[in-house]
């Protein structure tokens, strides 16, 4: 008997990424796509994953984006759904966590769903209701300074309700987590927010959640509900030496604690950087910019970072406005890697979410092939264009080592 296929809808393109190479480790076939995926999509793949780029825009719009996505996830065949968002509840007081969640349950009659952001693996843990990132609560993070989603609690009950209609709660850990579950779907909850601290209270939570006709958060509840044991013996699309001995180009736009780390790491090597600052990011700059990695294209990797640390992030964003900055720097970036691969760049490394949207956007990447991770949800992904084959690594701004730019490369 065929297992169903799983249809799942990703926030941003660095989370299809990271669910897409933890479902692909139970050897199944994942089709991982920014565009619509066309109707034979479903042919021989366990899942299906979209790229959306909808974490911060208007609730309004992110809602139409995940409808439309979930109408062409069911034309090709998909009867199970995942919505994935960030493993550190990335969102605003209105959303879009609890918006979409709550459109989808609609469209798919589903009374009541379950959201799980844990990822143990990245440090992601939820205990006592809250979440723990690296040892420390999410408000005591440095998820507190992001510059579009700064997380300012730790309580996900707290997160979720100001953005939802219906009512959240926790499921403690322990016990049975389907029936109590249902008991307080009973009572009119229908968000649902457990416990998880390690793999295998993942792998419980999976069990009892995975005839559920939606599940939502992080890519590693996504798994452990229908990803399978891990095989070891996926199939991996073969990488054309071409790729591997193309010029590289580094993109990094986030401005987390772990790449601000491997920025300075990568900094320490003596490769090439070129630093983007949005207050002085003119036309004038930009081509200078663009001539300077242009000639720089070779040998070794070539850096171009925004990379600020939090003190001149509320100073740019203080001049600036948080959505004019982000705006700015995401279209120089987009600029910066369609000028690389017309240069014949044949490998992308992207830090940050809304960063590896626009880079993916301006490459034309419609299709991205899993190839081996390179961290926990973080893998090499293989894309092709009219010119031919590349690779593109898109990386979390929170995942990773300091040494993760050059370990990127070294795996490929």
């Amino acid at each position: 008997m065929t297992n169903p296929l799983t249809g799942v809808i990703a926030d941003d393109f660095t989370g299809a990424t990271d669910v897409a190479a933890l479902l692909a480790r139970g050897g199944g076939a994942v089709r991982l796509l920014t565009g619509d995926p066309p109707p034979d999509a479903g042919s021989g793949a366990a899942a299906i994953v979209l790229a959306r780029k909808i974490r911060t825009v208007p609730p309004e719009e992110a809602v139409a984006a995940a409808r439309a996505a979930l109408d062409a996830l069911r034309a090709a065949g998909a009867t199970r759904f995942y919505w994935k968002y960030c493993s550190t509840f990335d969102s605003t007081p209105r959303g879009n966590i609890g918006p979409v969640a709550e459109a989808l349950m609609a469209d798919l009659g589903a009374g009541w769903t379950v959201h799980c952001p844990a990822f143990p693996q990245n440090g992601r843990v939820v205990r006592d209701g809250r979440l723990f990132v690296g040892g420390v609560p999410l408000a005591e993070s440095p998820m507190k300074d992001h510059p579009l989603t700064p997380m300012r609690d730790s309580d996900l009950v707290r997160l979720l309700s100001p953005q939802i209609r219906g009512r959240a709660a926790r499921l403690p850990a322990g016990g049975a987590p389907r029936a109590q579950a249902e008991a307080l779907a009973a009572d009119g909850v229908s968000h649902l927010l457990p416990d998880a601290e390690t793999d295998a209270d993942l792998a419980r939570l999976g069990t009892a959640f995975a005839d559920r006709p939606l599940l939502c958060g992080g890519s590693a509840f996504a798994a452990a509900a229908w990803g399978g044991a891990p095989s070891g013996g996926a199939m991996r699309p073969a990488v054309p030496e071409a790729v591997r001995a193309g010029p590289v180009l580094i993109l990094s736009g986030s401005c987390s604690a772990a790449t601000r780390a491997q920025v300075a790491a990568f900094r320490a090597t003596g490769a090439p950087v070129i630093d983007l600052d949005p207050l002085t990011l003119d036309d004038d700059r930009l081509l200078s910019c663009l001539g300077d990695v242009l000639a720089r294209l070779g040998a070794a990797p070539v850096l171009v970072t925004s990379t600020a640390a939090p003190q001149r992030l509320a100073q740019i964003q203080a001049a600036l406005g948080a959505g004019t900055a982000s705006a700015r720097l995401e279209e120089a970036m987009g600029r910066m890697a369609r000028a690389a691969r017309a240069a014949g760049t044949s490998r992308f490394v992207v830090a940050g979410g809304e960063t590896s949207g626009a880079v993916t956007a301006a490459l034309g990447a419609g299709r991205l092939d899993i190839l081996h991770e390179i961290a926990p949800g973080v893998p090499w992904c293989l894309a092709e264009d009219a010119a031919g084959p590349f690779a593109l690594a898109l990386k979390s701004g929170n995942f990773g080592g300091p040494g993760f730019f050059l370990e990127a490369l070294d795996l490929l």
